[in-house]
Order: structure tokens, then sequence, then C-alpha cells
């Protein structure tokens, strides 16, 4: 019913910068609140940002709390993250996900996964 395609991940030096986006297919992408999570190898799932359906509202892990911005434009049906200062502690899997309505970010909360990118940041 829904799929979630994430791009832009590849690798990168510390200090830099990367743009990743999520196509989400449909036409319902506006109605969903919308975040990103990424997971490094021998560590947990860790919430990175979401954004709200208008795009009026956003809100960070504090890892990546003014460094990384999250956005949307619902008539391209796309969500981005964009990183910035980079790190090597940055380096996992990112993965897009649809939230529910109530925007919570507990991962039996979340609707839809994207298959992930993989984001390798250099020392």
């Amino acid at each position: 019913q829904v799929q979630l395609v994430e791009s832009g991940g590849g690798l990168v030096q510390a200090g830099g910068s990367l743009r990743l986006s999520c196509l989400a297919s449909g036409r319902t992408f506006s109605n969903y609140p919308m975040g990103w999570f990424r997971q490094a190898p021998g560590k947990e799932r860790e919430f990175v940002a979401k954004i709200n359906r208008s795009g009026s509202n956003t809100y960070y892990g504090d890892s990546v709390k003014g460094r990384f911005t999250i956005s949307r434009v619902n008539a391209k049906n796309t969500v981005y993250l964009q990183m910035a200062s980079l790190k090597p502690e940055d380096t996992a899997v990112y993965y897009c996900a649809s939230l529910g309505f109530s925007g919570s970010i507990r991962f039996e909360d979340v609707r839809y996964w994207g298959q992930g990118t993989q984001v390798t940041v250099s020392s």
C-alpha cells in the first residue's frame, strides 16, 4: 500500500555534509508525520528527527540537534534529511519512517519503514 524509498547515502569525510531523500508512494503523504531513524552495527536503533504533516514543526534527537535538518515537500511526496558537520559516530544505516497520526516515535507505533540507506563518515 505504501512504499518508502531512501536515497542519497554514501561516503563523506568528517565535517562534510550530505542530504538524504525519502520518496513516498501514493497521494496520502501529507496526511502523516514523518521521521528518520538510524542504526549502527552493534547499536540500538536511534531516533534522529521527525516532522509534522505540514512541515511547520520539527523535533530532533539530542545527538544530532543543531547539525541535522529535516524538511518535506508534500507536492513531491518527499522528506529530506540535511546532515551537516558530520562525525564518524554518525555512520549508520538511515531509515525513513511514516509515523502514526500522533507523531509517536515508539518503534511499535511506526506505520511504514523504508529499506534504509548507508551513510559512512570517514575520520
